[in-house]
Formats: C-alpha cells, structure tokens, sequence
C-alpha cells in the first residue's frame, strides 16, 4: 500500500502539515453540534435581512466528501453520521498563508474540523461560514472517483469501514439492525425474560444438527467445538429455575456460504417455562407488530421483486397440509415412503432409502414448499423423526409440538414444547449417534450431562430461536445476508477453493 504513488504523495502532505506546525493526526479535536443539529437549529437565518448569524459560534467536525476552490476561497461538504454540511472558507477569514497551505495539503478524505457561523449561500444554501479550520486527521489513502462510486461488491464487503465511507445507505442499515436487536431485548426483558450468557466453547458440539467448528483447548488437551446452538446450556437454566431466560449471541456452523447462510450468525434463542409451543407463536407474533409499530413499518413491506403482507394473524398451515396444499403433492405420496422415494428421483433429487418417512418429507418439503412461503407463515406439526429435541404431540405420537416461521421463502425462526422426559430424550440422542455412525455427520452427539440435568426435572417449557441476520433482511430490505453483516466470511485473496465448494452466492 505505502508503494502507491497517491499514498506517497498523501505521505508527502502529512509530512508538510507537521513541518508547517498542524498535527496530522490530531487528538484535541471536538465537535458541539452535528450536522443535523446545525441545520435543524439555524433554519432562521433564511429569516434574517443579511442571511447571516455572526453573533453564532459552532463547531462541527467530519470528512470532507467533495472540495470546491475558487480562488481567495473554498467550498467543501463535509459528513458526519448525521449528514451533510457546506461550509465556506477564504484566505480572509482563516488567514493567507494557512489557506494557502490548506489548499495544497487538504483534500477529500481527510476529516477537518470547522468553527464559524451559519448563513445563506447566493443560491440558497444554508452553509458554515468558516472562522477557524483545522486538519484532524489526513487520509494517506484516497477515496474511489466520485461518479463511479465503489460498487464492487466483494471489495465492499472486505473493506466495510470504506463502504460505509462511500454508501451511507449502509450505514443506514446497521443502524436500523441496531435498533432491531435493541429492541429485542428490550421486548423480553419487559416480559421478564433474563438474559443470559452460556458458552461459546462446548465441550459436545449438540443443540442442532450441523457441522461444527473444531478447535483444541491446549490447556486440557482437549477437542472443543464452536457453538452450533446454546438450546442445551438455556434448557439447563430452565432445570435450575430460571423460568424465562433469553440470549441473543453468534452461532456457528461449518457449512456453505450463500444468500441466507454465513459460517457466523446471530440468533436470539428464549425459553419459557410453563409454555406451549402456540404460546410461541403467539409472543413471535406479538414481537413482529411490536417492531414494526418501533421501526415505523408500513405492515406491507416490498421486498425485492415480492410484497410481503405482516398483517396479523400469520397464517398457520401443517407439515403434511402443506406439501398438499403449497406443494401439489397427492395425499397418497406424502405418507407412502417408496412414493416419495419414487417422486424424488423423478425429479432428480436425493432419495436415499435410508432416510425415514420424515426426513423423506422434509426432502419433499425443500423442493416443492419452502420458496412459495412468501407472506410470513408458521409451518406447524413437524415429523418427529427431523424434531430431536421437541415434545411428542400427545394425540399423534409422530408428530412434534413444534413450528418454523417462513417469510420469502426463508426460515427465520424454529420453536416448540420441550422435550422434558429423560428417558424419550436419551434415545432420541441414541438414534441420532446411530445416525450419526451411519455416516449424517449433523446428526446430534450424545449430551449424557444434559439428560442428567434432565433427571432432576425440568418443568414444562416452550422454546425458539430466531434469526436476526435474517430477520434484519428482511425489515431493510437487502437480499444477501452479506448486505446485514458488518464483516461476513469472505474466501482468501489467493485460494484454489472454487466458488461450487463453498455454495457462495454468485
């Protein structure tokens, strides 16, 4: 990077700053007003006879993002994440041989800092009359053309902080993911839900099945794994009688990068004691119009090419009744094994005899249903065989207590009655290792510490996780999950890895 000609000529120009007595990399620069202030405040002086309020001083401090000279003076705009602001500077105001000085060593990029008075330009734009200017910190690198931008979306991603320099739209988007996860929290907490926090390092990689990152601990000499999902630490504290516990932390999972899916990933997992899985349903509901109502969103929200409907009630539809009536299956194939093996080879997907009645469902369930959930809809009465983790449905024994909540085609949250009964959890595990040895490398590991925590008796609960990566798509509108992560996974500069072995989104 220092080998550039335009980084050394910015070199140049730092340098000169110091000899002539103005510190580059300035720590004493302060601001007392915003952009956004200033112009909220000063909006009178359109009202004053010379457009002018010289009895006013202010500060304002950002990056110049366009310079203009014209001779004895200069207009430059300058941002801070408020907005925009002109200001005005001449040789009379801040001095001849400083201006001069300015004019050759400051330019777009660098972040200045600004003291004068608001008034009118000639065409009618309130602007900072500049007193005093000050150099806070010069930018050895310069910022891409104007015109052009920076549109290069993997160059955008691998270096956010200039992204964010070029596109405030992006910023804009973080900012409203803050405001989402803030009011999450804010949401349960006021539903006297504890937040809590469990670790990232587990011992037995379990909570879901997927692929997990392994690391060695050197201290113990053991194997740990990076957290697929902390279900299993939340439901302990549910045992210990925290009845109502929240946690809204990364995830991670070994697996393809794509449109919906990052190696990392932020979901809020919550458990309610003395709750049932429509409870779930019912609070999922309750957060989604409380966002909305937070956020200021319109119930019916575009969303690419599609328009989602967020008006209450969701619709709620069954496993099975969905791959009739969403997917145009005949009722006689959805419950018939060698049917569905028979319907998914002519359509040339996986059918692997092994898999169970369910797991064939749910193979079923990825083709034919899953993208045509457009407006938000809880899939309801899972196969208790995909359902590890979920209570049996007491009048159907094949079915699970649980729901996914789909939106454009996408999960974003999973929930259900818990299961509480040690004996049926141990061999749901044990058919999950067998699975396991039989070569699904995402089945669940054996937990024998949590069927132990089990034994003590947890009381009837209700639990589900929520993808905010997801659901902050959504809400803003971006299509790649890289569009919601301030830093996403990105493959080496120099790598032979393919784009096919990944899954990345093209």
């Amino acid at each position: 990077m220092f080998e550039n000609q335009y980084v050394q000529q910015r070199i140049e120009k730092a340098n000169q700053l110091r000899e002539s007595g103005h510190n580059p990399y300035s720590n004493r620069a302060s601001r007392d007003i915003t952009t956004e202030e200033f112009k909220e405040r000063y909006t009178n002086v359109s009202e004053l006879e010379n457009k002018r309020d010289e009895s006013v001083s202010v500060t304002i401090a950002g990056r110049i993002k366009f310079l203009r000279h014209m001779g004895k003076a200069a207009f430059a705009k300058v941002e801070d994440p408020s907005g925009l602001l002109q200001i005005y500077f001449s040789k009379n105001e801040i001095g001849e041989e400083w201006f001069k000085e300015a004019k050759k060593l400051i330019e777009v990029g660098d972040i200045i800092s600004a003291t004068g008075y608001p008034f009118l330009t000639k065409t009618g734009e309130l602007s900072l009359h500049v007193s005093s200017l000050e150099i806070v910190t010069k930018a050895i690198s310069p910022l891409p053309e104007k015109f052009h931008g920076m549109t290069d979306k993997e160059l955008r991603y691998r270096q956010r902080y200039l992204d964010m320099i070029m596109n405030p739209d992006v910023r804009d988007v973080f900012i409203t993911r803050s405001r989402i996860i803030s009011h999450i929290r804010s949401f349960f907490e006021q539903r006297n839900f504890l937040e809590v926090e469990t670790p990232m390092l587990h011992p037995i990689a379990g909570g879901a099945n997927a692929k997990p990152f392994i690391t060695h601990h050197n201290a113990l000499d053991v194997e740990r794994f990076l957290r697929i999902a902390p279900e299993l630490y939340l439901k302990r504290l549910v045992v210990g009688g925290m009845e109502a516990v929240f946690e809204i932390n990364r995830n991670f999972r070994n697996e393809g990068m794509d449109m919906t899916h990052n190696p990392e990933f932020t979901m809020i997992e919550f458990y309610w004691a003395y709750h049932r899985v429509e409870h779930l349903i019912e609070i999922t509901q309750d957060l989604f119009n409380s966002l909305f109502d937070n956020l200021n969103l319109p119930k019916t929200l575009e969303y690419g090419e599609l328009t989602i409907d967020f008006s209450a009630p969701f619709k709620q539809i069954s496993y099975t009744d969905s791959l009739v009536e969403i997917g145009g299956i005949s009722t006689d194939i959805v419950e018939d094994k060698k049917k569905i093996l028979n319907l998914l080879k002519e359509n040339k997907l996986e059918a692997n005899e092994k898999l169970s009645l369910g797991a064939l469902k749910a193979e079923l369930f990825d083709a034919f249903v899953e993208e045509k959930l457009i407006n938000p809809t809880f899939i309801t009465d899972f196969p208790i065989e995909i359902s590890p983790l979920a209570r049996r449905n007491d009048e159907n024994p094949d079915i699970a207590d649980r729901f996914e909540l789909f939106i454009a085609g996408t999960e974003i949250a999973n929930g259900f009655s818990e299961l509480n009964d040690p004996q049926d959890q141990y061999a749901r595990f044990k058919a999950q290792v067998d699975a396991k040895d039989a070569g699904d490398d995402e089945a669940h590991e054996m937990d024998e510490d949590y069927i132990k925590a089990l034994s003590y008796a947890m009381p009837p609960a209700a639990g589900e996780g929520i993808g905010i990566d997801r659901l902050v798509m959504m809400l803003t509108n971006q299509h790649s999950i890289r569009d919601v992560l301030l830093f996403p996974a990105m493959r080496p500069l120099q790598t032979n890895i393919t784009e096919d072995e990944i899954g990345e989104d093209k």
